[in-house]
Order: C-alpha cells, then sequence, then structure tokens
C-alpha cells in the first residue's frame, strides 16, 4: 500500500503544557507514514496560553494550522471544527492532553485497507476509580440503548475516512460525539474497526469529560440521537414508505 494523505487534529483546552508535545510527536510519525500531511489544533478559546502555543508551532512547521473558536464551545463542536477543515483522505482524531499516545497510529495504518472507521478500547487505563466507573456504566447504556457491541465507543482517538464523515451529519457538541459518530458510520453501512490501546496520565491538571456539565451535556446529546435514529423518519430506503 502507497502512503496515504493525513490529517490530524487534537482540540486544547487548559492544555498549554501539552500541545507541543503532542504536535512533534504527530509531525514524527506522520514523516514516517505519511505522503502528504497536516496537523490542526483547535483552541477552543482555551483561558491559558495552549493557543498562543499553537499559533507559534504553527510559524515553525508548515504543516501545522490553527482554527481559534471565539468562545468555548464544548468537545464536541471543536471535534466537528476539526472534521470540517481536515482536507486529506484520512482523519486522525486525538486529544491534546496526551493522555492517548499518538504513536498508536501506526496500528491503524496496517488496518487501512479493511476499515473505514477505526475506534479504539482502553485496555489499560491511567484513570481514577471514579472515572473508570462512570465509562463501564457509560458505555453499558450505550451498547444497550443503541444495539451496538463496541467495548470502548468514545475512547479519544479514532481514524476515519474523510469520505465517510462527509456522509454523516454530526449534532453533538459534548463527549457524546464520538460515541454518535460511531453508531452513525456503523448504521450508513461501513466497517467499523477496533484496536486495544494503553492510556497515560495528565501530566497537569484533571480532565473535565466526567464533570457534572459534561455529564449533562452529554445526556442530552445521547437523548437528541436516540429520538432521531430510533424515528420514523432515520435512514429509510427510498423504495419503502412508513
Amino acid at each position: 500500500m502507497d502512503k496515504p494523505n493525513i490529517s490530524i487534529f487534537f482540540p486544547v483546552y487548559n492544555d498549554e503544557k501539552t500541545v507541543e508535545k503532542v504536535t512533534v510527536k504527530a509531525i514524527q510519525i506522520l514523516r514516517k507514514f505519511a505522503e502528504k500531511y497536516e496537523i490542526i489544533i483547535i483552541d477552543d478559546c482555551s483561558p491559558d496560553n495552549s493557543g498562543i502555543i499553537a499559533e507559534k508551532l504553527a510559524k515553525q512547521y508548515k504543516e501545522v494550522k490553527v482554527i481559534h473558536h471565539d468562545k468555548n464551545l464544548g468537545y464536541g463542536a471543536a471535534l466537528k471544527s476539526g472534521f470540517a477543515h481536515a482536507q486529506y483522505e484520512y482523519i486522525c482524531q486525538t486529544d491534546g492532553d496526551d493522555e492517548y499516545e499518538i504513536t498508536d497510529m501506526e496500528k491503524f495504518i496496517k488496518l487501512l485497507p479493511h476499515y473505514d472507521l477505526i475506534i479504539t478500547f482502553r485496555y489499560v487505563r491511567m484513570y481514577s476509580t471514579w472515572r473508570i466507573f462512570v465509562s463501564k456504566i457509560y458505555n453499558r447504556i450505550l451498547r444497550f440503548l443503541f444495539k451496538h457491541t463496541y467495548r470502548d465507543i468514545s475512547t479519544g482517538l479514532r481514524f476515519i475516512r474523510k469520505e465517510v464523515i462527509d456522509e454523516i451529519e454530526l449534532w453533538s457538541n459534548s463527549p457524546f460525539i464520538g460515541a454518535e459518530l460511531a453508531i452513525k458510520t456503523m448504521l450508513k453501512g461501513y466497517r467499523v474497526g477496533e484496536v486495544g490501546i494503553q492510556t497515560f496520565p495528565r501530566e497537569f491538571g484533571k480532565g473535565a469529560s466526567v464533570s457534572m456539565k459534561n455529564i449533562y451535556l452529554t445526556i442530552k446529546d445521547i437523548i437528541r440521537v436516540y429520538r432521531q435514529i430510533f424515528s420514523q423518519s432515520y435512514e429509510v430506503p427510498d423504495n419503502r414508505k412508513r
């Protein structure tokens, strides 16, 4: 297989201590495995110096681009910005806090001929007991509601063909967006694969994915997307009527 053209993007919010590290690691892996590549940093109106550091990186590396949000729109909205601005055939999305190891992308490259979306499941989790508990309950609920079998549907490291993302309308602005993407990709008939990864502890601060605000917003998006998918009109074949 020839080297693919790849876009990598990641959102940043209070990630000033890791944005450069994630960017440099992305450049190193893309130089090895991609023919053409770009790195897109989504500054979701971060209150720290993440956006400033991202701009410095864009001046230092011609492959780096920065998208700034005028106000904080949330994790899902940041991901939608990244998908919208990615130009190459394959898109890799990760998080800006360096909990996921971007060099795991080497595993994805091997699977490109076989899948249209590759999601990851965490077989080693370096999180608090509370976060692990919430994640396990969350995944069980989504497997029951949306009739899927994926082990860890919302992990923040995934790889997708651009043609798939161009066909899917994503609604979520919360962390539910990863699950929404996988579910809608499955329902479109595209091939979804899973790769096992490890995660690593944050070097500073703490993640906000299991904050009460994000849990509330996630529940709202789950209800909204559930009603859409299980409505009388979603994905009805052209030759059928209800």
